[in-house]
């Protein structure tokens, strides 16, 4: 264990005891993905170690289909997976892509639709398709009355703009929160959440910043495993027991103890997926 990023032993040692009486859910992680394939067991078996009880899985595309659905087989009940296609994943053959995840919504029940949006940072090629897709997937969350998991990355403004079209209908989370007060305020006043994750631990983010103006009820915690590890295994795979570094990190921006970060976030994560009670144990 790394007990150097505490400000004491002691509070190191608080911090471990705690976590054992919390329950933390990490509410964006891609487990299904290649990076976890030999040792997923003993991945899962950390997490669960820092109190990380549930690992709730966002989408991409039909590729990892299969591995995002085999992965929730084998975890039953801890892996919860969602459907969506993902902006990056948005080309030539989207139409094609979006018609299996209206399918896959109407085959069975999934915790989310996600992860949607717009992505301004690698390609630009297909911005007018994203917009058509993260719209059309919008209205099929509504349809079936399902939260959204939001991703974007350049475009926080933009995908603000697309949800206040639909403010009242839908809920859900703006993936990887690393705006402004201002924009917190404004998908704040959407009735959304912000998925706050490794980025509040990066000194130069400025995020821990925002973060202290932001009410706890808006906010839930995330990995994004295996990106945006938090210090101190920047640059390494993330995964989900590092998820204790944002708590931490969380609980010193907030001055609030990590049970506290646990019970706020974890009612959050479970009103927003309607976790039920069955789920819980």
């Amino acid at each position: 264990m790394h007990f150097a990023e505490f400000k004491s032993y002691e509070n190191f040692l608080t911090f471990e005891a705690q976590s054992f009486m919390n329950r933390f859910i990490d509410t964006h992680c891609h487990l299904y993905l290649e990076e976890f394939r030999s040792d997923l067991a003993e991945v899962i078996k950390r997490a669960e170690a820092e109190g990380v009880t549930k690992f709730l899985m966002p989408a991409i595309d039909s590729s990892e289909t299969e591995n995002l659905l085999a992965t929730e087989k084998r975890f039953k009940g801890q892996c919860i997976p969602m459907m969506g296609l993902h902006p990056c994943s948005v080309k030539e053959n989207y139409q094609v892509e979006l018609r299996m995840v209206e399918d896959w919504l109407e085959k069975r029940s999934f915790a989310a639709v996600g992860e949607i949006g717009l992505d301004y940072y690698w390609d630009l090629s297909f911005k007018d398709q994203q917009w058509e897709v993260f719209d059309k997937q919008v209205q099929l969350a509504i349809k079936h009355q399902l939260p959204i998991i939001i991703h974007s990355r350049n475009s926080l403004d933009d995908c603000i703009s697309l949800v206040k079209r639909y403010k009242g209908q839908l809920t859900g989370i703006y993936h990887c929160f690393s705006g402004s007060i201002e924009q917190a305020r404004a998908i704040m006043d959407l009735g959304f959440y912000l998925g706050i994750g490794g980025v509040v631990t990066y000194k130069n983010s400025g995020l821990a910043e925002v973060v202290k103006e932001i009410p706890m009820e808006y906010i839930v915690l995330e990995t994004d495993a295996p990106y945006l590890t938090p210090v101190p295994f920047r640059g390494k795979r993330n995964e989900s027991s590092y998820l204790k570094y944002v708590v931490q990190k969380l609980a010193d921006v907030k001055g609030i103890s990590v049970e506290e970060v646990g019970k706020k976030t974890t009612a959050n994560a479970e009103k927003i997926f309607k976790l039920s009670i069955a789920d819980k144990e």
